[in-house]
Formats: structure tokens, sequence, C-alpha cells
């Protein structure tokens, strides 16, 4: 398998996810995963959960369930072309993971140079981890600009699989990927499940990665103690 870690997926607590923290997890471990990431809209987003859902992570989900390490996280929205996200950086520290995402029910699409800037601004955000599924077709931006801003400022990459099935986002990742290899970005390959089935299935991801020849190396969640460190560096020791 690719990956060890699947760090973008969704539970019955996003509305239009279908599967809970329990399927994920032995979803995971029937699939060697090491560690998932529990990452569930946040409030301000349509279908988000309240925010004591967050709240509750660390007291109702033990760290460790059917073998699998837990990380709890959220994927964010972008709300604005100053690139600001709808979830507070006192509820980001207190995770262990933040994704941030362009949705267009919560930002409109607008020009290229609004969405290039929209980038360039998020990758100063300190409290995102992840730049997600970024490679969507209504938003369109500078790659090569913002990718080189985003190692930079030591944003990871998202290679998403859901957007390759679904959104016809395969030509956009291929010239994603060829300037993460240029530059050696770092990269994380995740699912996006919303349906327990298909956590840690990267198998269209894969294809790109082979294709394109991009090293492993560059893939932070295929080594669990790289990935680990980077969390670790960035929100502190959060397993034993």
């Amino acid at each position: 398998m690719l990956i060890t870690a699947d760090l973008h997926t969704h539970t019955v607590a996003s509305t239009h996810g279908y599967s809970t923290v329990k399927e994920i997890a032995e979803e995971a471990a029937s699939k060697g995963l090491t560690a998932v990431a529990i990452t569930d809209h946040t409030p301000a987003s349509t279908d988000g959960p309240h925010l004591w859902h967050f709240h509750n992570l660390h007291k109702a989900l033990p760290r460790e369930l059917m073998g699998v390490k837990l990380i709890y996280g959220a994927e964010s929205s972008i709300i604005d072309y100053d690139g600001n996200i709808d979830f507070p950086h006192e509820e980001c520290a207190a995770l262990d993971w933040i994704i941030a995402s362009f949705h267009k029910d919560m930002l409109a699409p607008g020009t290229f140079e609004q969405h290039t800037n929209m980038y360039l601004r998020l990758a100063e955000n300190y409290d995102v981890d992840v730049i997600g599924h970024c490679a969507t077709v209504v938003c369109p931006f500078d790659y090569e600009k913002c990718l080189k801003k985003f190692k930079e400022y030591g944003k990871l990459v998202e290679i998403n699989e859901s957007t390759i099935l679904w959104k016809n986002t395969r030509e956009n990742y291929r010239e994603i990927i060829r300037i993460c290899k240029k530059y050696e970005i770092p990269v994380v390959i995740n699912t996006d499940a919303h349906f327990c089935g298909i956590v840690g299935d990267v198998s269209e991801s894969e294809k790109l990665i082979e294709e394109l020849d991009f090293p492993k190396s560059l893939i932070l969640n295929a080594d669990w103690d790289k990935l680990y460190s980077y969390i670790q560096s960035r929100h502190g020791k959060i397993f034993d």
C-alpha cells in the first residue's frame, strides 16, 4: 500500500458523510493503515457539526481504535480571497491536523488572479497544515507560484483521491505533481472518504504518482515516522 495514514476522512458528523469513527477505523485496520485523521467540516460550513464536536474529540475518542492511531482534525473552508479560513486560531490550536480547502458553497469562484492571491495568503496562515483538494476545476490559480510558497511556509499539498474520481481533476493533478517533483514539494495522498469503504484506497492517485515517477520520499504519509515528525513539530507529541 502506498500510504500508511489516510489524513482526510469524514464521519456522519458531516451531514454528507455516511460512516462512524468506528467504521472508518475498522476499514483502516483491514487495509493495514497505521493511522487515520478524522477531519469533519468545521461549524461554519453548510454541513458542519456543532463546535462541541471538535471540543469533544479529545474527551470522547481514544487515541487508538482497532489498532489504528486516531488523529483529531478538521477540514476548514477558505472564506475570502485574503486566504482566511472559517475556524478560529484557538480551535485550530486544540487539534492535531488542519486542512484548508476551497468550497464553492462557502466562497463563490472568482478570477484566476483572486484565486492565486487567496492561496498565496493562505500559505502564510500558521494554523493550516494541508492545502486540501486544490486541483478543483472551479478554482484555477498559478500553480507554480503558489506551490512554491506552500513549500516555503511548510504547507503540505494534498493529492485528493475523491476529486480525481469525481471532479475531473486528473489533468490539474498531473501539473501539480510535476511542479511538486520539480521543486521537491512534500505532498500527502488522501481519500477524502465520505464512506468507510474507500478509506486507504488511493489507487487512482497511485497511477498518477507512478506515471510521473514522483519520488515516494516526498509523500509524507507514505512513512509514518516522517509524518509523525511533521505533526509533532507543529502540534507537539500526541501519541506515547
